[in-house]
């Protein structure tokens, strides 16, 4: 044989198997497509899924959020309930206990000839002021301070050109605090 015709031979066993390649590989590259194709779906329907959990997650987060601020603030409203109901029920009984002091306060202020009754009064009114001392009872300042209403209740109006304008110029009866909290206004009479 010709060396020609070795070469076209051999040239046409080549090229065969290369258009059979060819051929199979059409398919192949089709497969591979649509399997790129699923997986693209696949992906977009995980990405879904997982921006859907993240939205139910920063849901569910701020759900957690909101209901612990609302039990924190129950805790701490249910606190200032309770302190405010001691504080209230300490204030009602120091008030059923003013009148006493009241009392007492007039009886020292009676001229009397027997030593020991005097005595055991003026005991009697500082066992009671220490009491209220310890339970954190004080007297409202009145004589001589500028009238307030929230400390004071003016129940007379005096002319005295030695006091200020709006100074209390006498005290009737003695008001009284616990704590930050009046008990009893101090009952004034008050110089304009």
């Amino acid at each position: 044989m010709s060396k020609k015709k070795k070469e076209e031979t051999h040239l046409e066993q080549t090229s065969e198997p290369i258009r059979k390649d060819a051929q199979e590989t059409k398919p192949a590259e089709a497969d591979i497509v649509s399997a790129e194709a699923e997986l693209k779906q696949v992906l977009l329907k995980s990405q879904e899924r997982a921006e859907q959990m993240e939205r139910d997650l920063g849901a569910s987060k701020d759900q957690y959020l909101r209901l612990a601020a609302e039990y924190d603030n129950f805790r701490k409203r249910s606190q200032k309930e309770r302190e405010s109901a001691y504080q209230d029920a300490w204030a009602d009984a120091v008030s059923r206990l003013l009148p006493v002091y009241d009392n007492l306060e007039r009886a020292l202020g009676q001229p009397t000839k027997d030593e020991a009754y005097r005595k055991g009064v003026e005991l009697t009114m500082a066992q009671l002021s220490e009491i209220f001392e310890k339970m954190g009872v004080r007297e409202i300042p009145a004589q001589g301070s500028a009238f307030d209403p929230a400390f004071h209740n003016a129940v007379m109006h005096t002319e005295d050109p030695s006091l200020g304008d709006g100074v209390v110029a006498e005290v009737f009866q003695k008001g009284f605090l616990l704590g930050d909290k009046v008990i009893r206004t101090a009952m004034v009479k008050v110089a304009n």
